[in-house]
């Protein structure tokens, strides 16, 4: 690559090591899970200290060029593409552990380091970090925050917002902030975390976390239940949280497991199919809860809501019945699906699916619907198989123009575009269906306070 002036800074700040310049690099920095742009940033580099992290901000002010942070990059909205000359900030070297308090039961961490990893230190300390989903392997913590990542624990322990318990950002404008530092009780004023929290990068680069830890749970049993219907899904679920602490509440649907089955060779839950799966997983209690779950169920089938179920005897097993909901994405891969993650109130989610496969139905009758996901807490993932001898190309178009009449229902029933992938790019355009221009118009306000010149992940949630 031709020199210029920003490749010639960064290099004199960071090193050659450090700075990467060659296509390769290029186009695995430059993207995230999302392959619908292509990737074509001026350089990534890799800082390995919030004083470099400052200093590459401030070169990005002074040469106006844009910066992309980067974790990850295992989102599904665009949010860490760079597409037109941007410098990636990649977080990687920023992984460390800095302070750990076993009283407040909290952990200072650099923000690159990965979820798993965190997941494993809280363990070694006899402690627990609940936020859990399936790219825990490869996602970094501050990436989890800036986009308030989720996953299969929510409806016990909500979202990576409910686990900050302070930060240290740098903003776009070269200041290095520190937010509420791991204070439980702090009234003074605006809690400015929690801008941070799902600000996708736009508003400062997150470079430290104190995260709260919690204590481990017990022995986990899985339950997994045959529903009727849509609408029993909910009267299993209000039966349920009645009675217990459930940890996980996913669903899938038959045409999901059908495929599963197939292509892993894993065992159907039981023989007979049903239209609905709800896989439930809860603290045994030494069996107590145990023996509540099978009353509860039994109450289910006498309701006419449950038709059967299996309660996984061995760790394996529980393994097995919760690779049905887990291996679905990898298993729908082949049919390039078109994928949405959307939310609505948890009493809503029986309406909301019907309407948007009437919606889909009606204007595409060949596309086939694989539902399923966290439906405890009101977020479902929509994906649209594509049909074999349909060009991917026209599929996908297909599938965009689709995607308005979707968010008119997702609009209707009072619900989110983007339950848990946040906005980036793929969802920008259509956050009108959720958040007002009142809303938009003073996120804009904020984002202009926070990076004054504009240079961190322009064009991301917010159209410029």
């Amino acid at each position: 690559m031709a020199a210029s002036p920003v490749i010639d800074a960064l290099r004199e700040l960071v090193g050659d090591r450090r700075l990467l310049t060659d296509p390769d690099a290029l186009q695995q920095y430059g993207r995230d899970w999302t392959r619908a742009w292509e990737p074509d940033p001026l350089a990534v580099v890799l800082p390995e200290s919030v004083d470099e992290v400052q200093a590459i901000v401030r070169l990005a002010n002074r040469l106006g060029v844009a910066l992309v942070p980067s974790g990850g990059r295992t989102g599904l909205s665009g949010g860490a593409v760079a597409r037109a000359g941007e410098v990636v900030v990649a977080l990687d070297r920023m992984d460390r552990v800095l302070e750990f308090d076993p009283v407040d039961r909290q952990v200072t961490i650099e923000a690159g380091m990965i979820t798993a990893r965190l997941q494993e230190y809280a363990a070694e300390q006899g402690l627990f970090y609940p936020v859990d989903f399936a790219s825990a392997g490869s996602s970094q913590v501050g990436g989890n925050i800036a986009t308030n990542a989720g996953g299969i624990k929510v409806i016990r322990y909500g979202m990576t917002r409910d686990w900050v318990a302070g930060l240290k950002v740098v903003t776009g404008a070269g200041e290095v902030l520190e937010f509420n530092r791991g204070l439980r009780k702090n009234n003074t004023g605006y809690d400015l975390r929690h801008l941070m929290v799902g600000s996708e990068g736009t508003l400062g680069i997150i470079v430290e976390a104190t995260m709260q830890l919690t204590r481990a749970p017990g022995e986990l049993a899985v339950l997994v239940l045959g529903v009727t219907e849509l609408a029993a899904l909910m009267k299993v679920l209000h039966c349920f949280q009645g009675a217990m602490d459930l940890t996980a509440f996913e669903f899938f649907s038959e045409p999901a497991l059908a495929r599963v089955v197939a292509h892993t060779g894993l065992a159907r839950p039981f023989e007979a199919p049903s239209p609905y799966y709800a896989l439930l997983e809860f603290e045994r209690e030494g069996g107590a809860a145990e023996e509540r779950a099978m009353a509860l169920f039994e109450h289910c089938v006498e309701e006419g809501w449950v038709v059967d179920g299996v309660l996984g005897q061995s760790l394996e097993q529980q393994g097995r019945l919760w690779r049905l909901r887990e291996d679905i994405s990898e298993t729908i891969a082949r049919w390039t699906p078109y994928k949405n993650d959307i939310a609505t109130r948890i009493s809503r989610i029986p309406a909301l699916l019907e309407d948007v496969e009437q919606v889909v139905a009606a204007q595409y009758p060949d596309f086939e619907i694989i539902w399923f996901g966290h439906i405890g807490d009101g977020n479902v993932h929509l994906n649209i198989l594509k049909p074999e001898a349909l060009p991917a190309a026209e599929f996908f178009d297909r599938c965009h123009r689709l995607s308005h009449r979707v968010f008119e229902v997702v609009e209707r029933h009072g619900g989110s575009v983007s339950a848990e992938h946040g906005v980036g790019l793929l969802k920008r355009d259509h956050l009108g269906y959720s958040r007002s221009p009142e809303d938009q118009a003073l996120m804009r306000g904020i984002r202009q306070v926070f990076d004054p010149r504009g240079i961190l992940n322009p064009g991301k949630l917010l159209a410029d």
